[in-house]
């Protein structure tokens, strides 16, 4: 007897040994998706957009119409509620997705499995790692906003996986709405050869429905949530214009499609299916894109943006997916490519592309590109060659888990209490070798000091640190020992100021976000000789140490290190005592007297001395080295140096003369241009001090648009006035008096 007549019976008892450790609310969902579909009837897709598209209202909707919620909330609604893909108390107060979440339901027998992904840069690698994973995506675009900066982004990391996509042009009911220039600047900015599958019946408050240039029919939502689909003719005002839409798309796909090309050629008409299969073949192949029309709010468009991605988008089947040999023996480096078949003829190949830890541990989500996976199995880390046995396989429904007792090629899952890094391959087989395209992920772009506002606090610090650091590759942590401070960087001031926010809410520890300091140095102008004498005694053993030499500067490609040398000739500064002129000299140098940072790029030459047969030690001659430094402090001329940064900023060609007067304002030396289709690309030397706040100040600037990448380039010294500050903020730290003041100066 099936689980589903035992449902029917009412034999309560009976279900409960069956289902073991899945609840008995959750029978239906089980009896739906537990049975495996056919590889043809499985698609995972993402949807991908700029900030406030409506990503989230769309997926909310999308599970409302095929069952797997029951009611729908806002992302920001007055319920306080909040979509269901938006499962941190965060993401539900500021409206915004935080991180991306994973979801699967079922639509005309088809599974799908839905990643919803955030908008905002700062969360660009969510973005990053669902796409290397998906097989395909749906791009929503703003009907008023059209193209905008995140959109060119998610453009590009498509690109990166060769994802197909469907264009869908969302909020027609906004005012202004203009889905003609949308998809005009799809063509222009992005470079698609994309054409209209539907337009809208209506714009702003007069949207009605949908006009469907496939089938020609007109579309009409109706019911409290636009549940019933009324289909009907074509209005009589809108048909010239669909005939020539109609026309216009197939023009756009006879450029790429040479079947349909044949029948445009012929001025023969396609059917209806051969349409369909060659918006499939070109979509496919990634050089057409479909757009789609709709309200997601005001539900419209949603249904049949569902039928499109099954009719448009690839199953697991149609993916080539590669991995690369690297067995110890044998073919090393070749690339094979995995068999999607969903059975167990082949060993299985997992990718672990994203880590969560919530109060069960560490999840682990996984896509399985090859063979089977079931409850109880062992699995290899292929980096690690470390073993794992799978206790419990779950699928996610945003943060629900749902218990499965196997996996097959095509699936995306989570596993508990597995050790790894994002990115990892996993095997069935220990001596097989194979390895994944890992994902990309972009470097940091914003420091910031970072620290506990109550000591009591460090030990939760340190477990959100190691926890947040662990779960994003994008968010990094470190201690600077020259300003004795830890510093986090993030992809953007929003991203950082998150953490902090998660790390009071999650662990109680509530931190203090800070500008870090800059990392100044002190170093000699001009050569300077010394002749220090240290001696004390004052009963017991004493002290007698003489240092005779020269300190100064080496070469400014040199100005960040320090050398010692040893010139004496003799016995008067016995060898057995230089390590501790060398040891007292290093130390002193650890914190100046100008500014209270670090002395480099200057030469310690000792020459000469003197030392007492009885009261001559090691620390003798280190407290003389001491003392001479601190003499030439004191005569010779100093100044502070400032770390210069190689800054390249990469923006469309009409930002060009804003950005580079803006790099000019923050002390920037232009070093080079270069241009290429419509982008810029400017290199220029900034001083790291000056460049705070300026990735705020560059999206502003370029609506945006523009990206920047910095790195160290070298110490240079640093102008009057910022040294005049250094070094009364450092005197007025230290307590110092006026009188000495101008001593100091």
């Amino acid at each position: 007897m099936t689980l589903l007549n035992l449902f029917r019976i009412g034999s309560l008892s009976r279900i409960a040994k069956k289902l073991t450790t899945l609840q008995i609310q959750n029978f239906s969902s089980y009896v739906k998706y537990a049975e495996h579909k056919q590889l043809e009837k499985i698609r995972n897709i993402g949807i991908s957009a700029h900030i406030d598209s409506g990503k989230t209202t769309l997926t909310e909707r999308v599970l409302f119409y095929t069952g797997r919620i029951d009611q729908m909330h806002e992302v920001k609604g007055k319920d306080n509620v909040g979509a269901v893909m938006d499962s941190m108390e965060l993401e539900r107060q500021r409206g915004i997705t935080i991180q991306s979440a994973a979801t699967y339901t079922i639509w005309k027998d088809h599974n799908i499995n839905i990643i919803d992904t955030p908008g905002h840069v700062d969360f660009t690698v969510e973005v990053e790692r669902a796409l290397r994973v998906l097989d395909g995506a749906v791009l929503v675009l703003c009907a008023v906003g059209g193209v905008q900066s995140q959109t060119l982004t998610v453009n590009r990391q498509m690109k990166r996986y060769s994802v197909p996509c469907l264009a869908f042009i969302n909020k027609l009911d906004r005012l202004g709405a203009n889905p003609e220039r949308v998809l005009k600047q799809m063509r222009s900015k992005m470079h698609h050869n994309a054409a209209f599958i539907q337009l809208p019946i209506g714009l702003e408050k007069e949207c009605q429905g949908i006009l469907d240039l496939v089938e020609e029919k007109a579309m009409y939502f109706e019911g409290d949530y636009g549940e019933n689909i009324r289909l009907d003719e074509i209005p009589q005002d809108r048909r010239a214009e669909v005939k020539e839409k109609r026309h216009e798309l197939i023009e756009h796909l006879s450029n790429v499609d040479e079947n349909l090309g044949e029948l445009f050629l012929e001025e023969k008409t396609p059917t209806i299916d051969q349409l369909k299969q060659a918006i499939r073949r070109v979509t496919l192949k990634r050089t057409f894109t479909p757009v789609l029309v709709g309200t997601a709010l005001k539900n419209k468009g949603v249904q049949p943006l569902l039928d499109a991605v099954l009719d448009y988008l690839p199953h697991p089947g149609e993916v080539e997916n590669t991995a690369l040999i690297n067995e110890k023996k044998g073919a090393e480096g070749q690339t094979i490519v995995l068999d999607p078949a969903r059975n167990d003829s082949k060993p299985f190949v997992g990718l672990a592309f994203k880590l969560e830890v919530n109060k069960f541990g560490q999840l682990t989500y996984l896509r399985c590109y090859q063979g089977l996976l079931k409850r109880g199995d062992n699995i290899f880390n292929a980096r690690t060659g470390k073993k794992v046995k799978i206790s419990r396989l779950v699928r996610m429904h945003s943060n629900n888990m749902e218990e499965v007792s196997e996996v097959l090629s095509g699936d995306i899952f989570a596993l508990f209490g597995v050790d790894c890094a994002s990115g990892d391959t996993f095997v069935n087989d220990g001596k097989l070798q194979l390895a994944m395209e890992s994902i990309h992920v972009p470097d940091p772009v914003v420091s910031m000091s970072i620290k506990p506002k109550n000591n009591k606090d460090r030990d939760n610090f340190s477990k959100a640190v190691a926890r947040f650091t662990k779960e994003d590759p994008t968010f990094h942590f470190r201690y600077d020992s020259d300003n004795k401070e830890t510093v986090v960087s993030g992809m953007g001031e929003l991203h950082l100021e998150i953490y902090a926010q998660r790390m009071e809410r999650e662990y109680n520890c509530p931190v203090d976000l800070g500008k870090p300091k800059v990392a100044f140095r002190e170093t000699l102008m001009s050569s300077c000789s010394f002749d220090y004498l240290h001696k004390k005694q004052s009963g017991g053993a004493g002290q007698y140490a003489r240092v005779v030499g020269v300190l100064e500067p080496l070469p400014p490609h040199q100005n960040t290190v320090l050398e010692f040398i040893d010139e004496t000739i003799g016995t008067n500064v016995p060898k057995q005592f230089i390590p501790g002129v060398e040891r007292g000299f290093i130390d002193t140098c650890q914190k100046g007297y100008l500014s209270g940072h670090k002395i480099s790029g200057v030469k310690f030459r000792l020459q000469d001395g003197a030392h007492h047969i009885v009261d001559s030690s090691e620390l003798a001659f280190f407290l003389a080295a001491k003392g001479a430094v601190k003499e030439v402090f004191d005569d010779g001329a100093w100044q502070i140096l400032e770390p210069i940064m190689y800054v390249e900023v990469t923006m469309p060609d009409e930002f060009h003369g804003t950005v580079i007067g803006q790099l000019n304002k923050r002390g920037g030396i232009v070093t080079g241009t270069e241009g290429a289709e419509g982008w810029t690309t400017i290199c220029a030397e900034v001083p790291l001090n000056n460049m705070f706040g300026y990735a705020g100040e560059l999206r502003s600037m370029t609506q945006g648009k523009g990206e920047f990448s910095m790195e160290y380039s070298r110490y240079s010294p640093c102008l009057p006035d910022v040294q005049e500050q250094l070094i009364r903020k450092y005197q007025e730290e230290m307590g110092i008096l006026p009188d000495q003041k101008k001593k100091k100066n």
